[in-house]
């Protein structure tokens, strides 16, 4: 968000994809709007609901509130006869008045996205979060509904949930409801999600990769027994093993962030994969997605006998890593 500066007097464009953050700054838009003026009357609708009536109508003085807020959603299907009236308000605004226009992105509605940018709106950028990012996100929410979060659990939360931002939202305010205070930690994030087949193939696939085969075949066997894809196991594999192949064959004498960006992980899973990668080669490497590839195609049909198809790649990979 912008500066907090008032709300009224401005038009405000709010523009990505991201409709969590989207909505999340209107949210924050309308709540400056109460705290300055309560008896300000807010008005909010679709671009494609309106006509020049119900648009002067949201925009104009009301006989009820000295003060008007207007909020017009998905602004890429705004009527066309309508550009010039939002213009002349974006060049010349109401003092009175706090327009809020809201565009998901795209290049639907762009020609008039750029003519407000020139009008010097006030703009709030919504972005799509970058996979490598949602880490990031997520410690950011634990700290936005007030506590910390160890990056090992931000990441392992991302491979629960997926990468849907308003689902990690609801998961953080999940662990921090019910968590006793402190940190979230890995363990806790098991503990709640420990049952989601992403997390359990790349808890396989963790130990596999770090040289723990007791381990590895541990998680691998209550993956089995708990009805995970096999599918989803030897793809957490090749993740990893993709991964430490960037790293192994990364140009030296890059900063953390530079090789973080290069493997396309954040950076504090370098420590991690650093950890990983020794005992490794790239002959190693080599030898273990050529298992992982045969075992993909196993237990996509190829083979009868999955589990054993899985069982045999672990093994392999732990072996390729020794070797």
């Amino acid at each position: 968000m912008p500066a907090r500066s008032s709300p009224f007097g401005r038009v405000t464009l709010v523009s990505g994809p991201e409709s969590l953050l989207a909505d999340r700054a209107v949210t924050a838009l309308l709540e400056q709007v109460r705290t300055e003026s309560p008896e300000a009357e807010v008005s909010q609708v679709d671009a494609d609901r309106l006509d020049p009536g119900r648009f002067a109508e949201i925009t104009s003085a009301s006989l009820f509130a000295a003060r008007r807020a207007a909020v017009v959603t998905d602004l890429a299907n705004l009527p066309v006869e309508l550009a010039d009236d939002v213009l002349g308000l974006a060049r010349a605004p109401l003092d009175d008045l706090a327009l809020v226009l809201v565009h998901g992105g795209g290049q639907k509605g762009k020609g008039l996205l750029d003519k407000l940018k020139a009008a010097k709106v006030t703009v709030v950028d919504a972005p799509a979060v970058k996979s490598w990012e949602l880490p990031q996100f997520v410690a950011a929410e634990a700290r936005r509904v007030g506590e910390g979060m160890d990056p090992e659990a931000a990441q392992t939360l991302v491979d629960a949930v997926g990468h849907d931002l308003r689902g990690l939202a609801a998961a953080v305010s999940q662990l921090v409801s019910d968590g006793e205070g402190g940190p979230v930690t890995e363990v806790q994030v098991r503990r709640y999600f420990g049952g989601r087949s992403e997390v359990t193939s790349f808890a396989v696939a963790d130990a596999a990769l770090a040289g723990r085969t007791g381990a590895a075949m541990e998680q691998l066997r209550w993956a089995i027994s708990t009805g995970v894809a096999p599918v989803l196991v030897t793809s957490a594999l090749a993740s990893g093993l993709r991964g430490l192949g960037k790293l192994v064959t990364a140009p030296s004498g890059l900063r953390d962030t530079e090789l973080a960006k290069e493997v396309g992980v954040p950076p504090w899973k370098l420590r991690t994969m650093r950890g990983q990668a020794r005992g490794w080669d790239q002959g190693g490497l080599a030898t273990a997605l050529r298992a992982v590839a045969v075992a993909d195609a196993e237990v996509k049909g190829a083979s009868g006998d999955a589990a054993y198809a899985l069982e045999r790649v672990v093994l392999t990979v732990a072996r390729a890593r020794r070797g």
